[in-house]
């Protein structure tokens, strides 16, 4: 299934590449990747045109797809697949996280690592909450991307987020002079912000001196542009 699924895929990539904009896109992501040139509205509707013509994948079959996507060298195929583990993350079984993390520490970027860890891996632990283990030991991971994911799998689920987990994992990481996690910290206080204001800008204020000038921009920029000017 895995194999005529991508077949079909790279027929409809193939025909719709745009070698001018791959380079302008490759160019973007400081050419470590190859690209065929397409929009992601148009890389999204090709694949939604292929994939109705072929059943459901069960998760063996979604696993396959994933290292068949991750083995190609144009990005899209990455793209893709993120897009597909998302898609069904909510019925995955805990299982499926070994899969996400060979994805996230594989042809490792934001544009991948933040699908995943938001959408793939954030679903997974929601419907596996055994898998908050996981993310404590990733938080501390020397594979600063796996950190970057533990510190974001939270970033959607507003109220029914573990405040003080994402605290302490911002805790630990505050000293990071990697700017990604930097960025990810900021990032996942200011989505939490949106949620509980008050406990953000009293999570920032306790921890100034630790937290990165980044992180604490970024963990405050939603709240600063609501001031009144």
């Amino acid at each position: 299934m895995a194999r005529g699924l991508l077949d079909d895929l790279a027929v409809a990539f193939d025909a719709h590449a745009d070698a001018e904009r791959a380079r302008g896109m490759a160019a973007y992501m400081r050419d470590q990747f190859e690209f065929y040139g397409l929009p992601s509205p148009v890389q999204r509707s090709l694949a939604r045109e292929v994939l109705s013509k072929h059943p459901l994948p069960d998760e063996p079959a979604l696993a396959a797809l994933v290292d068949g996507c991750w083995s190609r060298p144009e990005r899209e195929w990455q793209y893709f697949a993120c897009d597909l583990m998302a898609r069904h993350a909510r019925t995955l079984s805990s299982a499926f996280l070994t899969v996400a993390e060979q994805a996230i520490t594989t042809k490792s970027w934001w544009d991948t690592v933040d699908s995943l860890a938001s959408k793939t891996v954030g679903g997974l632990v929601r419907s596996h909450p055994e898998l908050r283990t996981t993310m404590d030991r990733w938080v501390g991971d020397p594979n600063f991307w796996l950190g970057r994911t533990a510190l974001l799998h939270q970033l959607s689920y507003k109220k029914d987020t573990d405040a003080a987990r994402l605290f302490r994992y911002c805790e630990q990481r505050a000293g990071d002079t990697e700017f990604f996690i930097r960025k990810a910290i900021g990032w996942a206080l200011r989505e939490y912000s949106k949620t509980d204001e008050r406990a953000v800008r009293a999570f920032v204020h306790a921890h100034e001196s630790a937290l990165s000038g980044l992180s604490k921009r970024e963990a405050l920029k939603w709240l600063s542009a609501r001031l009144p000017g």
